[in-house]
């Protein structure tokens, strides 16, 4: 049973590189994919809640919600939190809507701490790629960035220690390029037929880096889904949506207590 298991999660992850964009990481070709993947969650773009007047509050299109009153008009911020990823991330063969960050971004609105998702998924990405795109993709404010990289070098046998350097290279842009802004980082893990030895230096990056960066560590994206055909698309790799499900209750419950703390305001009116 176990070396099925294993068989299954190599399959399940192998398919991660093979149905992205074949390794490239040409800076045309990933600006013009990120445009085209990067997606804003719907419900806190436009979504009103009640009729604005006295104690009522709506949400702007700008992530903040406004409060009136007889004390006068304020505003509480709808805090950003980016997604960056892989195609894991943007949901291949799904809609946008259905894809895990969306799906977190409803469960965060209905528990009564909404955020505005932006979902920066690329296809067939490496650390490397992902390095080289992160300043174009931070144009857009965020108040949380969650990374989850890493499968793609694993699934080409590369360097762990490279995915390491990178890893921490990519959360220290983040940080130079919007210092306020909070980190989570996702636990990938590596297809075990590379041998003991590659999985387990691949699977200890993670929590060195996040233990040296002093960022949140969340659990295996595919944790409970890998490998199980009804969890998955028929290309046996990405989830469908009962899958993705999963992945989005996984990762909330992980990435709650970070929502929990970001900052709302009040801010003048």
């Amino acid at each position: 049973m176990l070396h099925k298991a294993r068989a299954l999660l190599v399959a399940t992850l192998a398919g991660v590189v093979a149905c992205g964009s074949g390794g490239s990481v040409n800076s045309a070709t990933n600006s013009r994919e990120t445009k085209d993947n990067m997606t804003v969650g719907k419900g806190a773009e436009s979504t009103a809640v009640g009729v604005a007047g006295a104690g009522s509050t709506a949400v702007g299109a700008a992530g903040t919600e406004t409060t009136g009153g007889a004390a006068g008009v304020g505003s509480i911020r709808t805090p950003v939190v980016l997604f960056f990823g892989t195609s894991l991330t943007a949901g291949l063969g799904l809609d946008p809507e259905q894809a895990y960050p969306s799906l977190i971004e409803k469960k965060a609105q209905a528990e009564g701490i909404p955020i505005k998702v932006v979902n920066a998924g690329l296809s067939g990405e490496t650390t490397a790629g992902a390095l080289r795109r992160i300043d174009w993709v931070l144009r857009t404010p965020t108040d949380l960035v969650v990374i989850e990289a890493g499968a793609n070098d694993a699934l080409r046998g590369l360097s762990p220690e490279d995915a390491r350097v990178n890893l921490e290279q990519l959360i220290r842009a983040v940080r130079a390029k919007q210092p306020l802004t909070k980190i989570a980082l996702i636990q990938m893990e590596a297809p075990p037929n590379y041998g003991v030895a590659y999985t387990r230096s691949f699977r200890a990056i993670y929590g060195e880096v996040a233990a040296k960066e002093k960022v949140a560590l969340l659990p295996f994206l595919l944790d409970g889904v890998a490998g199980i055909p009804r969890l998955n698309q028929p290309d046996g790799v990405h989830p469908n949506l009962t899958g993705e499900r999963i992945v989005a209750n996984n990762v909330w419950k992980a990435l709650k207590p970070e929502v929990a703390k970001l900052d709302r305001g009040p801010k003048a009116g």
